[in-house]
C-alpha cells in the first residue's frame, strides 16, 4: 500500500469515519475513497 493510501486510511479511522462518511465530506463516491486507500488509480 502506498504511503498516501496508508495516511488516508489511518486518518479516516482515527476520526471513526467510514469510507462513506469521508466520501460525503469530500463530494466523491465511496468507491473513490476505496481506490485511494488501496492505491488503485483509474485514469
Amino acid at each position: 500500500m502506498a504511503s498516501v493510501a496508508k495516511h488516508i486510511r489511518r486518518l479516516r479511522t482515527e476520526q471513526h469515519m467510514t469510507q462513506e462518511d469521508l466520501a460525503e465530506k469530500l463530494f466523491v463516491t465511496r468507491q473513490t475513497v476505496s481506490a485511494w486507500e488501496t492505491g488503485v488509480s483509474h485514469n
